[in-house]
């Protein structure tokens, strides 16, 4: 049987020399790739990403956010801006974030806000990059951010950057009006790095060495590890229950490796790398640092570092330091040891580059203290790769391991669907579940024995999630446990899950509708690369029949039948991800927050419905005084704005949404226009006239941008500016101006009269025009119907929008009560009708 791809541990080394100072020859870092977006709009409760990524030699990145939004200069005036921070709405709260391998999902739980925003206030900009946990960097939005990170700050690879303009379920929801603040930034982000990979470093100070490797005669054509192909393995001796094979890499000398298995020992010889490490070559000075890479690029059982060949004093030693995937730190590392004193060993390592520093510390340095010291210290390393054979794994290689082929859905919708099953005759691709039983590890060494499987997340997917699911006829005796790029252990996983328990306290996670014979888990937003979902079992026989499937979706739960589910592309184009639109009754990342009660929902929407019926009043007075153009548009206003909420919320639609949406406010922004028009007493030709330019201005802003905020204000201004004009039509026909149908003789008269008089004959003109107690109800009931429309959110939209439709109905029947519609000289024509003319010449009205 041939070995399986995890069964060879394919290695690379190098040298990364680091002094306390820069050493060799410094360079300035060159622009490796770059990316500009003018102009980003989010409107409230939106959000999108943005993927970045940085190579290996990058040595930092640049990161420029402009936007409108300043959330922090607004209140970092006050005494205490971290309590004022923490009072911000989270609808209002605009923030970003950062978040290596995969999409960022804020958590909005009031602690995490709360450490967020005391860090920014601390930091001034995000916290520890580095940290490579399932929390996302978040800041908040100021007026300009630049944001520079160097290498030692951020790892390479995959980063993505999310963009959110506020925060908490209602982000998804559907049609109902948000009255929330829009968001624009404009991003610029350079990538640097440096000229030649024989420098390293935030500034390309430090020069790397890369260490001279050879193989056996065939395969020394390499001069480094670097252009090496790893071919199929060679076995020089075999026995049925070979376990393990060990690549070691030791200095001058190729050597065969013999491994203990189940009481028999062999001899096996795979693709032996012999790696030339003098001593001459590997030298430390006081104060020294170096750092050396490994790369592991496939499942490895584990690796040893031992030191060779050096002298110390008795109060020195070799330290190491290890990281996966980013430079190691003396207080930032993943593992440490004295390596000369016993090797450092690490057992089921990462897939990744595993960075190593090395340094001398003296005892009595560790307790700050100085001690006598060798100026330079020479030494040699042994590096060993230990893997399975025979599709095999574990700490002692005796547990199964498979690896399972994606198998797409082909779905239009999600384009990454798909499904994984064993690449294996006891599993059909036809179908998206294959029997668990058929696979488990049968081992009678252990209580308890480990089944493993692979699978890959295909590049660009980053954005879907893994579901996996575990059915039984009876009580599951099984533990599942899932780790990104390596195996998982009791000791070391990402998320785990039982029939009694489950890992919590992540975003990402999520465990639901289990039972004692069922299982259902999903992992948010996978990171692209290797995944390992082991499951852990008893030993003994069962007789029970048990069926997994793993698979890769859009949508949690397709949206818990709350929502749809749909697929987008982030702003560099690279990466699809999911999310849900819900209903109007549901909200949250997977529509599962149920934001209105069945009840709720039935109580709205007879509030937003029956509260148009104070269209009734301004339309009751229209047709008692004859203005039957002003009852045909308070009453078809009132109608539209019913029809429309009756389709918002769900109950029933006569015509499209878009449609029924134009002719409320369409309409809506004709009555309150028509309202001030006809408080102008003018001629019916200038009524006309003004009432056509209305028409398309309303019209305009209707189809353009209904839900503005900006448009309230926009149809006021309209209509008083219709009033001032009538108004001033009307001062100039008192004045004897003369007025033609189409232009107006402006000549001065010879003698004005006098201002004081003029004065107190227009206040007794608007006495006689208006009821001032009507006109004084009026205006507070509009200034009731402007303080409904601020005040209107996704949680209070239903009570508020009924109280504008009440109020703003309410404020023009009491306008149009205020004209003293029976004075002398300035009494409004009763008979008007937007329609009407006066056809009859001039002749035959004198004579009838």
């Amino acid at each position: 049987m041939a070995a399986p791809w995890w069964a060879a541990a394919l290695v690379t080394l190098g040298v990364v020399g680091l002094a306390a100072g820069p050493r060799g020859c410094a360079a300035q870092p060159v622009v490796l790739t770059s990316y500009a977006q003018p102009k980003l709009s989010l409107r409230p409760y939106d959000w999108t990403y943005l993927r970045v990524d940085l190579p290996a030699s990058f040595s930092s990145i640049t990161m420029n956010f402009a936007t409108d939004r300043d959330i922090v200069s607004e209140r970092l005036w006050s005494s205490s801006p971290r309590e004022h921070l923490k009072d911000l709405p989270k609808s209002d709260l605009a923030i970003i974030c950062l978040m290596i391998a995969n999409p960022p999902i804020p958590d909005t739980s009031d602690y995490y806000l709360d450490n967020l925003l005391s860090n920014f206030l601390a930091v001034g900009s995000f916290g520890n990059t580095n940290n490579q946990s399932n929390l996302a960097q978040c800041i908040p939005f100021q007026k300009n951010t630049t944001i520079v990170l160097t290498n030692g700050q951020i790892s390479p690879g995959i980063w993505y950057i999310g963009y959110f303009n506020g925060l908490g379920p209602a982000r998804t929801q559907s049609k109902m009006i948000s009255r929330g603040r829009a968001l624009s930034v404009s991003t610029s982000i350079t990538v640097e790095g440096c000229p030649t990979s024989a420098l390293w470093g935030p500034y390309c100070s430090q020069t790397i060495e890369t260490i001279a490797c050879s193989q056996f005669s065939r395969y020394n054509n390499s001069r480094d590890l670097l252009g090496l192909t790893i071919n199929t393995r060679k076995i020089l001796k075999t026995k049925e229950n070979t376990r393990r094979t060990s690549f070691l890499s030791r200095s001058n000398h190729p050597i065969g490796h013999q491994l203990e298995s189940n009481g028999t020992s062999v001899m096996g010889v795979e693709n032996l790398i012999t790696c030339a490490i003098s001593n001459d070559s590997l030298c430390l000075r006081q104060g020294d640092i170096k750092f050396y890479f490994l790369d592991i690029v496939n499942q490895a059982l584990q690796f040893e570092i031992t030191a060779t060949n050096f002298r110390l004093s008795q109060s020195a030693s070799l330290i190491c330091y290890l990281r996966c995937n980013a430079l190691p730190q003396r207080d930032w590392h993943d593992y440490s040891g004295d390596i000369s004193s016993a090797p450092v060993v690490i057992k089921l390592p990462n897939i990744g580059r595993w960075y190593i520093a090395i340094e001398i510390l003296n005892k009595t340095q560790m307790r700050n203290t100085t001690a006598p010291m060798l100026d330079t210290i020479c030494f040699s390393f042994d590096w060993q790769v230990t893997g399975c054979l025979n599709g095999k794994t574990g700490t002692n290689c005796s547990w199964e391991a498979y690896v399972l082929q994606r198998v797409p859905k082909r779905n239009p919708s999600v384009p990454f669907e798909s499904y994984y099953v064993p690449t294996d005759e006891r599993a059909l691709l036809e179908y998206s579940h294959f029997s668990l039983e058929k696979f488990l590890t049968n081992s009678s060494f252990e209580q308890f024995s480990w089944t493993y499987f692979f699978l890959d997340v295909p590049q660009g997917s980053a954005g879907a999630l893994i579901h996996v699911q575990l059915k039984s006829d009876k009580e599951l005796n099984y533990e599942l446990y899932s780790k990104y790029g390596g195996l998982p252990s009791n000791d070391s996983w990402d998320y785990y899950a039982s029939r009694t328990s489950s890992s919590n306290g992540s975003v990402f996670y999520s465990l639901q509708n289990s039972t004692d014979s069922d299982m259902d888990l999903s992992i948010f937003y996978a990171k692209e690369g290797t995944w390992c979902f082991g499951v852990k079992h008893p030993n003994y026989t069962s007789n029970s029949q048990t069926y997994m499937s793993i698979s890769l979706q859009g949508c949690h739960r397709n949206c818990n039948q709350k929502g749809v589910c749909h697929a987008s592309v982030d702003e560099s184009g690279l990466t699809f991800y999911s999310f849900c639109t819900c209903d109007r009754d549901h909200g949250g990342f997977d529509c599962s927050d149920e934001l209105v009660s069945p009840n709720g929902h039935i109580r709205q929407s007879v509030f937003l419905i029956a509260s148009n019926a104070a269209a009734i009043l301004p339309a009751f007075w229209a047709l008692r005084q004859k203005a039957f153009a002003e009852w045909i548009l308070y009453t078809s206003s009132g109608i539209s704005s019913a029809l429309y909420h009756s389709c918002d919320v769900g109950t029933w639609c006569i015509l499209s949404f878009r449609v029924l949406q134009f002719l409320d406010f369409w309409l809506s922004f004709m009555a309150v226009v028509g309202t001030f028009i006809y408080m102008a007493t003018i001629k019916e030709a200038s009524k006309r006239a003004m009432h056509t330019g209305v028409f398309i201005l309303t019209a305009i802003l209707a189809a353009t941008g209904a839900t503005r905020s900006a448009n309230i204000g926009i149809v006021v201004a309209i209509g008083s500016f219709g009033l001032l004009i009538g108004w001033i039509l009307e001062f100039s026909t008192a004045r004897r101006f003369v007025c033609c149908s189409w232009r107006i003789n402006l000549n001065v008269p010879h003698r004005w009269p006098n201002l004081a008089a003029l004065f107190w004959n227009t206040l007794e003109m608007l006495n006689k025009r208006f009821r001032w107690l009507y006109l004084l109800f009026g205006f507070i009931t509009l200034s009731f119907a402007a303080l409904s429309w601020k005040l209107e959110s996704n949680s209070s939209y239903w009570i508020w929008h009924s109280m504008w439709h009440i109020t703003i109905y309410t404020s023009s029947f009491f306008f149009l009560c205020s004209m003293r519609v029976n004075t002398t000289n300035h009494s409004p024509e009763t008979t008007y009708e937007l329609t009407r003319q006066d056809t009859l010449p001039t002749t035959e009205s004198s004579q009838t």
